[in-house]
């Protein structure tokens, strides 16, 4: 298993799957836009790299050759992704990344025809965003089968790498993405709030633009999704502000400045501090009745649980467990697939009766 190539393998979510493919017997080809830092990891990790530039096709064509897959770690991904799917089109090479930005799943969702033509599987979001996620939510889906509404919520956390900060901000847009009926809409910033037991009793949480809006219609076909974070102090406070001040984001000048101040942040958490840290899922189906079915799904903190489920789907693809075209996780791989991942956990919790 040594022909899949991580894309901004310097970045902290892609030097963590190197480091952990290394630590499997797998090597993978090192690749990004910094000759300088690829060639240094190179050197320490003693794996072959390329330097390919984005924006030339020629370059990108050499990056991908003879690889049968791409993990795309580099984000924004609403920056990398449209390139490299092109480049994997052209070049046969399968298309997998981490992002976490709606306008990307939808984006990758309109290569579907393109994908299935050159025989090649896009499937976005196989991190903790979006496949334990998406994963948790068929399974309980699959326990009321005739379920209308899907709520998923996400545990809190305090550690953030400097790059999911940088996402974060392009997230934003001033309103959030739920589906009501089939169709995307937008609803107000902390406009609904929902109490979940994240093992802990009932917490506050809000809701937030989540991915699973749009690949959870996709795996379940449910056509009422919500997405919701676990509250704390920090997070009300930054709910203020988007609700007050939020416009200022939206100023030409505002995203230079945000993004000179988030290179102070550190590039990510350290080893100890992950290991400190787990993430809790839940997950409720309800149907037209008003009977309940919730799951609950505790796993690593998100990036170690990242690159697990990242090497775990392209193990997957390398072994032939994929389909050609736009895919989600659970419409080919299962909870069963999570839950075997070290430190992983599922709880059925409230059953249909």
């Amino acid at each position: 298993m040594n022909d899949f190539l991580i894309y901004g393998a310097t970045g902290y979510t892609g030097n963590l799957i190197a480091k952990l493919a290394i630590a499997r017997g797998i090597k993978p080809v090192l690749a990004g836009r910094n000759a300088a830092a690829l060639s240094a990891m190179s050197k320490s990790m003693g794996l072959e790299y390329r330097v390919g530039q984005l924006e030339r096709s020629n370059e990108l064509d050499d990056v991908l050759k003879g690889v049968a897959v791409v993990v795309n770690a580099a984000g924004p991904f609403a920056s990398t992704a449209e390139h490299l799917i092109s480049a994997c089109l052209r070049n046969n090479t399968h298309y997998i990344d981490v992002a976490g930005e709606i306008p990307v799943f939808e984006s990758l969702y309109q290569k579907d025809a393109n994908a299935k033509r050159s025989n090649i599987m896009v499937m976005p979001g196989v991190g903790f965003v979006v496949l334990a996620s998406d994963c948790l939510a068929a399974h309980v889906a699959s326990r009321l089968p005739k379920a209308q509404y899907l709520r998923l919520a996400v545990s809190r956390t305090t550690l953030f790498s400097r790059g999911s900060a940088k996402t974060m901000m392009e997230l934003f847009d001033g309103g959030i993405k739920i589906r009501r009926k089939g169709s995307l809409c937008s609803v107000g910033i902390g406009s609904l709030e929902r109490q979940f037991d994240f093992g802990q009793g009932l917490k506050d949480a809000v809701v937030v633009s989540w991915p699973d809006v749009f690949t959870a219609h996709r795996s379940t076909a449910i056509p009422n999704i919500e997405t919701y974070f676990e509250t704390g102090p920090m997070e009300r406070s930054l709910i203020l502000y988007a609700k007050s001040a939020g416009w200022l984001m939206q100023l030409p000048l505002s995203r230079p400045i945000l993004n000179a101040q988030l290179s102070f942040l550190p590039q990510g958490p350290s080893e100890r501090q992950r290991a400190s840290e787990s993430r809790v899922i839940v997950a409720e189906v309800e149907d037209a009745s008003g009977r309940v079915a919730r799951s609950r799904l505790t796993t690593k903190e998100a990036y170690s649980f990242t690159a697990q489920s990242t090497l775990l789907v392209v193990s997957k693809i390398l072994s032939g467990e994929w389909s050609a075209g736009y895919q989600t996780p659970a419409q080919l791989y299962g909870i069963n697939d999570v839950t075997a991942l070290e430190g992983v956990h599922l709880e059925d919790l409230a059953t249909p009766s």
